[in-house]
């Protein structure tokens, strides 16, 4: 477009209609400043159809998502605005070079501007293009890439302002740099959240001790569930009350918490948990009893080895076993402990392979704790607990097979009023 040529054939139409030489320039300037935009709008238009046409189409016929994902991080959209700036950039100030130097210094600044803005949008946009398609990655879906993203963009927009300021006063950039270091106390006051959440970020991610998905637990935080996600400030966790916890990224160096992926990542899931015996149902076993015992199938050849290898070991000692205390002799608890064990080896849903173990602690004011130690091979926390649920409830009704009692806490008497 020949500006020059436009400018006059305009001029000289309006002065044919008698205007003054003001006014005739000043409409002018207006009518060319219309038209520029105009053009520049319909380049736009263009150039945003046949960019994001291209986008769609190779979209469409590639499997990547890379492409997926840079239309909708709106990248194309972004391009289509090259032709448009450049374009007005060309035109604009030159436009007010010869008459309104404010205006001419004043386009070019704010054109500049926006190329700044514009540049940084556009880098911004494809850095988070690549930093969607790195999650795909089953290697790098759990680091905290929105971390080095959020560093990035600091450092970005830090230059630009720089570069904005520089473009607004007229003054070198190297000024400022020079300006900011001798702020830098006060900048490392204002940044130091961000200082000390890139430095957490980086821990975490070389160390792996946090991964997106890991079921974290930080009670002095009211933290327990799923880590969502993992950025230079926050660590967001989902709590199985399905409430988002946000937690200062420093504090997963500075302070403790429990990341139960050990857990999820064995062949197991611990169950550990204790029945109650009261004291005053333990006791020694009848030989009438003993035989009804017997016939439970888990306990079968057990009570006749081990019955034998006692009444051996009571013979020769000559026992007089007219009191049962003396010599050895089964017990109720040892026989359900013993019990207890077998039925757990041979649960289905029980991990053969780790602890196995069922086993008596130190005797409480509610009775004697017997511990079950052992791991579902289920470790979904739904039937986890039905695995758990269902040996407990095995165990609680079998009691009775060895007359034994769970203790049970008995209501407090009412008060009776005088």
């Amino acid at each position: 477009m020949n500006s020059l040529n436009l400018k006059t054939y305009i001029s000289q139409a309006l002065e044919a209609k008698g205007l003054s030489l003001f006014w005739t320039e000043n409409l002018t300037l207006l009518l060319l400043f219309i038209l520029i935009l105009l053009i520049g709008w319909v380049i736009f238009w263009v150039s945003r159809k046949i960019i994001i046409g291209v986008f769609n189409r190779v979209s469409r016929r590639t499997k990547t998502s890379f492409d997926d994902l840079l239309l909708q991080n709106k990248v194309p959209r972004l391009l289509s605005y090259i032709p448009f700036l450049f374009f007005l950039y060309a035109y604009i100030p030159d436009l007010f070079e010869s008459h309104y130097e404010f205006l001419f210094n004043g386009s070019r600044v704010i054109l500049e501007t926006l190329f700044v803005i514009f540049f940084i949008s556009l880098v911004r946009g494809v850095l988070k293009t690549i930093n969607d398609y790195l999650k795909t990655v089953p290697a790098l879906k759990d680091k905290p890439l929105d971390s080095y993203l959020q560093v990035v963009m600091i450092f970005l927009w830090f230059m630009g302002g720089i570069l904005i300021l520089s473009i607004l006063t007229g003054k070198d950039v190297w000024n400022f740099v020079t300006a900011l270091g001798a702020l830098s106390a006060v900048l490392l006051f204002v940044f130091k959240d961000t200082i000390l959440g890139f430095v957490a970020s980086v821990q975490i991610a070389i160390n792996d001790t946090v991964r997106i998905g890991d079921w974290i637990s930080m009670p002095q935080n009211k933290a327990d569930g799923d880590v969502i996600s993992i950025s230079l400030s926050t660590v967001q966790i989902q709590n199985f009350d399905k409430t988002i916890t946000s937690i200062p990224t420093y504090k997963l160096i500075s302070e403790s918490f429990i990341n139960w992926r050990g857990m999820s990542e064995s062949a197991g899931r611990r169950i550990k948990r204790s029945l109650l015996i009261k004291v005053s149902s333990i006791r020694f076993l009848e030989a009438e009893e003993l035989k009804k015992i017997e016939q439970i199938e888990l306990l079968t050849s057990y009570v006749k080895e081990k019955g034998a290898e006692i009444e051996t070991a009571n013979a020769a000692k000559k026992v007089n076993k007219n009191v049962l205390i003396n010599g050895r002799n089964f017990t109720n608890l040892g026989l359900f402990r013993y019990y207890t064990e077998a039925y757990l080896e041979n649960h289905p849903m029980i991990n053969s392979e780790m602890t196995v173990m069922c086993r008596q602690l130190a005797p409480t004011s509610q009775g004697i704790p017997l511990e079950v130690y052992v791991f579902s091979i289920d470790k979904e926390w739904k039937n986890y607990e039905h695995i758990s649920a269902d040996i407990f409830d095995h165990l609680l009704a079998s009691t009775k097979y060895f007359s034994l009692e769970c203790f049970e806490l008995s209501p407090s008497l009412p008060i009776q009023n005088p």
